[in-house]
């Protein structure tokens, strides 16, 4: 009895063995390129991972980091299906006379929650406390316009800003240290960081000043090319991110540890009160009331593409190109 019962184990565990062989060989690879390193505005990337999801819908996903030419042109040459980006950068992909083949299938955020971090009391409340103040700069055509732009809507005198390179790391600390006097930030992270490490600071967002600026970021790209090879397996690996997403709302702090424990640099553990708070902050921020996780507005896209394009900003009116909600999970 005992022999047989070992020899009919050994048929189950290696019939199982094939079977699960069988189905990794029929499971779809899809490469997923971050923006940056691994962050709370992945997290329910690595949500869906951990608890099997994209397993669900018949995928492997494999996140790596962007390479040194940037996620985009990974994604646009065929290197990775999905890719993450951000509207305002992707303008220069688009705004071409053969445009990357890349498009927006899905935004992490509902809104744009980047704005100007700065010290508490230094009167840099709105736009038009940048005056006369030191600003840490990309140097980006956009950022400057959008900076421009809000101070003078509030009166204020642009050529008085006093613009130095953005090399910083650390931005609560670097305007502790009065290196700077403000700073773009995308406050999940950087302002998040701030009341972590107690600096006490002010802060005001582009999305306050004009709805044309309250622009999609981030967001998730598709290669074209894939989208229209194969466009079952874009539906199932965003049916999949989708409920990733879901699952980091309402469950913020088991969400934040998957995304901890699936970041391979390491740096994320070093960091846990940060991840936690942000985390926590962005749960709220994944979907509008009554609205699907993913959804862009096209009023609210070709705004912003129809801002860049009257004041000069891109060569050709991008509005309605570079995004398409087709691929996202009906509700």
């Amino acid at each position: 009895m005992r022999k047989a019962m070992a020899v009919l184990l050994a048929v189950l565990f290696v019939f199982s063995a094939v079977s699960a062989g069988a189905e990794a060989a029929e499971n779809k690879k899809i490469i997923f390129c971050l923006d940056w390193t691994p962050n709370t505005n992945h997290t329910g990337i690595y949500a869906a991972e951990a608890l099997g999801y994209y397993r669900e819908e018949g995928i492997d996903v494999a996140i790596v980091q962007p390479p040194e030419n940037g996620a985009v042109l990974m994604c646009a040459a065929g290197q990775a299906q999905f890719a993450i980006d951000a509207q305002d950068t992707m303008a220069a992909m688009l705004d071409l006379d053969e445009p990357l083949g890349v498009t927006a299938v899905a935004t992490i955020l509902q809104h744009n929650t980047s704005g100007i971090l700065s010290r508490k009391g230094d009167g840099i409340t709105s736009a038009r406390g940048l005056e006369n103040k030191i600003y840490a700069t990309w140097d980006s055509p956009i950022e400057l316009a959008m900076l421009k732009y809000c101070m003078e809507k509030e009166g204020g005198d642009f050529s008085t800003l006093k613009l130095v390179p953005n090399n910083i790391t650390d931005e609560p600390a670097a305007l502790t240290a009065h290196q700077i006097d403000a700073v773009w930030v995308f406050y999940g992270w950087s302002g998040i960081n701030a009341e972590v490490s107690g600096v006490a600071c002010d802060y005001w967002d582009f999305a306050s000043v004009s709805e044309e600026l309250d622009y999609y970021t981030p967001v998730i790209l598709a290669n074209n090319d894939f989208l229209q090879d194969d466009p079952e397996t874009a539906r199932a690996f965003l049916r999949a991110t989708a409920k990733g997403y879901k699952y980091a709302a309402e469950h913020p702090e088991e969400a934040a540890e998957m995304l901890i424990a699936g970041d391979t640099t390491g740096a994320l553990e070093d960091a846990r009160d940060l991840v936690m708070a942000s985390q926590k902050w962005l749960a709220g921020r994944y979907f509008d009331e009554g609205a699907a996780w993913g959804v862009m507005s096209p009023e609210r896209w070709n705004g912003f593409y129809g801002w860049l394009y009257a004041n000069g900003l891109c060569t050709h009116d991008l509005t309605d190109r570079g995004f398409t909600n087709d691929y996202l999970p009906e509700e």
